[in-house]
């Protein structure tokens, strides 16, 4: 499937909203940066026409945020249709409330990481590099180190 097109608008937005953080969000981010699991997370990923809080692409995994607007309005449907768009193009997205970050960012943390090894492992994939054995990928992939 080709990576959806990312309109200027929306790249932009995503840059807004990198320098403007909320304090959920920050914490959150810290929590990724510090994890040992080697997985790589994007926060204010451009995806389409969306903005999303945290991307890992390598478990084609969305993590959002959700506070207290998420309720609001026509927020749940916007969102629901969000998820879906997602979904059309195999990516996940595990939702969190601003509640649940500011409590314990360190357990939140923790369960989004073990969720996105827990895809990796389901869709066949190898472990980050950090996490590998020193072999290189041609002998992961069965080719002989003589050749």
């Amino acid at each position: 499937m080709r990576r959806p097109n990312k309109p200027a608008r929306t790249i932009r937005r995503a840059k807004v909203l990198r320098r403007t953080m909320s304090l959920p969000e920050v914490l959150l981010w810290r929590e990724f940066q510090a994890s040992s699991a080697g997985l790589h997370f994007r926060k204010q990923h451009s995806a389409g026409d969306y903005v999303l809080d945290f991307f890992c692409a390598r478990a084609n995994l969305a993590i959002e945020v959700d506070g207290m607007s998420h309720s609001m309005g026509d927020r749940a449907e916007r969102d629901v249709v969000r998820d879906a768009w997602l979904s059309e193009r195999r990516i996940d997205t595990v939702r969190i409330t601003v509640r649940e970050v500011l409590s314990d960012p360190k357990a939140v943390a923790a369960s989004v990481v073990a969720y996105a090894q827990d895809r990796l492992v389901r869709f066949g994939k190898t472990p980050p590099s950090s996490l590998r054995d020193d072999t290189s990928p041609s002998q992961v992939d069965g080719e002989d180190r003589s050749e």
